[in-house]
């Protein structure tokens, strides 16, 4: 199966490593309940991280997608404050999201601007917005099913309490395969994929490349509006310093996934099993009770070696040919 070739492969045997590893060390560690707690610590940051990876095949990237999340979080909470209904703050989010996304996108296709550049800018712009509108308070008080969403399992939902399975990580599992066909099945995928490959090409076959990048951008901050709603309703506030650093976390996901960071190579596959590597390994440190800034440190060196390491391989497999 094209989708579960040797580099899926070798994640599947690193997850299935980290729970059979850590399952022997920590007590407790391969119970239904904690399992389901670990989907939390990878259900945000994988589904800023499929944008990400649609993203990294054209050719582009989106390093302003956690404060994106701020900014959508902080318009949540103001629509809240003035008395809006659920709806109406979920709509705020996303057009919020959105907008983010379309400022990016046009910068970079107006203007010629590589991303990464932009994006570092806009990164600083929304996560300052936030910073200097709330300071150091935080907005509570949301509706309770916003913290049913976060917190909630399917069970919760239809009334079987046995079936614990978080509804964030069916929204996940749901928003995966709508990219994953999106990618992998569909002309717009493949174009996609020609575009990170040789945007020049791709702009005299006829693609319309400054649309589908500016699309991807957009369609980024509505990822990170649709991660925010579920971060505000698990954690019950806005924060200024919500998502900070997850940046990191989902170009690690998808490097880690084996997206080429030049473009043009990647699956979907691949960046959902690198974020439950990643969030699975994280989650057990946890229980180990590892500080905050050594796991920083461990996606540091993840993030570095998922770049080495295939380049080394490939150096080898010339040099030995």
């Amino acid at each position: 199966m094209k989708a579960l070739d040797t580099w899926e492969r070798v994640l599947l045997a690193l997850i299935v490593a980290v729970y059979v590893g850590f399952g022997a060390g920590i007590d407790g560690f391969l119970s239904p309940y904690a399992v389901a707690d670990s989907t939390y610590n990878v259900s945000e940051k994988a589904l800023i991280a499929l944008a990400m990876a649609l993203l990294v095949v054209a050719g582009e990237i989106d390093l302003s997608i956690a404060a994106t999340m701020a900014l959508a979080s902080l318009a949540m909470g103001f629509a809240m404050k003035a008395g809006a209904p659920l709806p109406v703050m979920l709509a705020v989010a996303a057009v919020t999201g959105a907008a983010c996304g379309a400022l990016n996108g046009w910068l970079v296709t107006r203007w010629k601007l590589p991303s990464i550049v932009v994006t570092i800018g806009t990164l600083s712009l929304y996560r300052g917005l936030a910073q200097v509108v709330l300071g150091d308070q935080a907005i509570t008080g949301y509706p309770e099913t916003l913290s049913t969403w976060g917190n909630g399992s399917v069970g919760d939902v239809i009334g079987v309490p046995w079936l614990i399975v978080p509804i964030e990580f069916v929204v996940l599992l749901v928003a995966a395969l709508a990219v994953g066909l999106f990618l992998h099945r569909t002309v717009h995928g493949r174009r996609l994929y020609a575009i990170g490959a040789n945007p020049v090409a791709s702009r005299f076959s006829g693609i319309a490349v400054d649309r589908y990048r500016f699309g991807l951008f957009v369609f980024a901050g509505l990822m990170a509006a649709l991660a925010a709603v579920l971060l505000t309703g698990r954690i019950g506030s806005t924060r200024p310093n919500l998502a900070m650093g997850w940046e990191l976390d989902a170009v690690t996901i998808v490097i880690l996934g084996g997206v080429a960071i030049e473009g043009g190579r990647g699956s979907i596959v691949g960046t959902v099993l690198a974020a439950v590597l990643l969030g699975s390994f994280t989650f057990a440190l946890g229980m180990l009770n590892v500080s905050g800034i050594v796991m920083s440190m461990i996606v540091g060196a993840l993030l570095i070696g998922a770049m080495v390491l295939p380049r080394g391989v490939r150096h080898l497999r010339t040099r030995f040919a």
